[in-house]
């Protein structure tokens, strides 16, 4: 079977850095490279990638922001603003020079200085491209928590084929129903005959909006055909994750990671299980493939009938990251 054109991918005909120059030399913006009308003769600092000392005086030299590296400029550090940047260059150069540290001949290690050099550009790229993926993030999410990206780890870049959704995706041949048969007519949604009651199930929620039902329970909240309203205390999981919560690079090998940001309650929703809605079929196909990877993002929609299953590995929200937590 033919691949949908989503599967493919193919290499990028020009850098970031030489679209940005093009876009200086003709005067044109582009929000995705960050060249706006007011910045394209102005200069900003993005990061610091060198250092050195003449006749007393400190100079770092400045990649601009939205400027090609072939830019850079040596600048005094009486005319640098941003302490937050000086103090991230010198804390990069620090940490690469910590983990020569304990090495053989490390302290003789000719061109030391240059690697550490290394090291913090491709940290400042790395930042870059985690920021912007950042804002990518927060764009495309519609719930109410922020969601923030870190790596402090290694050069991981963000994966090139995740694409951020927000409900689920269903795959040809699949019709998801979208509108409830049926809605409560409840004042009090907490005392009343609620849509649980009508299908046979437990309310799943206390007053705070945490789960009181047992694991492996079903939960019916109120919809579109129910008369309450946005505040009625059956209207959890459909609002979205509330909390902020930050993707971040493990420190033990399993790579990207969820972490809160904020305390939690017990038993709060967090985040909905959101992908791609497939077959059984499809998604033992695909098992296979994730099976000869190490890895699985196959969760199975088998309360009622063992029918369809949700695989998030190239469509999902941050739910995506937490089987490496």
């Amino acid at each position: 079977d033919a691949l949908p054109i989503s599967a493919w991918c193919v290499p990028c005909l020009a850098s970031i850095e030489i679209l940005q120059e093009l876009c200086r030399e003709e005067e044109l913006t582009c929000r995705a490279l960050g060249i706006s009308r007011n910045i394209l003769n102005e200069y900003e600092v993005e990061y610091l990638c060198g250092y050195r000392k003449t006749k007393g005086t400190d100079f770092y030299l400045v990649k601009w922001k939205g400027w090609p590296a072939s830019t850079n400029t040596w600048e005094p550090r009486k005319h640098l603003r941003s302490v937050q940047l000086v103090r991230q260059f010198q804390e990069d150069k620090t940490r690469f020079l910590e983990s020569l540290k304990g090495r053989r001949w490390a302290s003789e290690r000719p061109g030391k200085e240059a690697e550490a050099m290394t090291y913090v550009i491709q940290k400042g790229k790395q930042r870059i491209a985690l920021r912007r993926w950042e804002e990518e993030l927060n764009r495309k999410k519609t719930h109410q928590g922020r969601v923030l990206v870190e790596n402090e780890v290694d050069f991981e870049l963000p994966p090139t084929d995740f694409h951020y959704i927000n409900q689920y995706r269903p795959t040809p041949g699949i019709e998801l129903d979208q509108e409830p048969l049926i809605g409560c007519d409840c004042l009090d949604c907490m005392q009343g005959k609620c849509c649980p009651e009508e299908a046979g199930a437990k309310f799943a929620f206390s007053e705070r909006g945490q789960l009181c039902i047992e694991p492996g329970k079903p939960i019916f909240e109120c919809n579109s055909s129910c008369h309450c309203g946005p505040q009625c205390p059956n209207r959890v999981v459909q609002k979205g994750t509330r909390y902020d919560l930050c993707i971040f690079r493990t420190r033990d090998g399993r790579g990207w990671g969820v972490k809160t940001l904020q305390s939690i309650r017990k038993k709060s929703f967090v985040m909905e299980y959101v992908g791609e809605v497939i077959t059984s079929e499809e998604a033992d196909r695909r098992g296979q493939l994730y099976d000869s990877k190490g890895v699985t993002y196959l969760f199975d929609l088998d309360y009622v009938e063992d029918e369809y299953t949700v695989d998030a590995g190239r469509f999902g929200n941050i739910s995506h990251f937490v089987n490496h937590s």
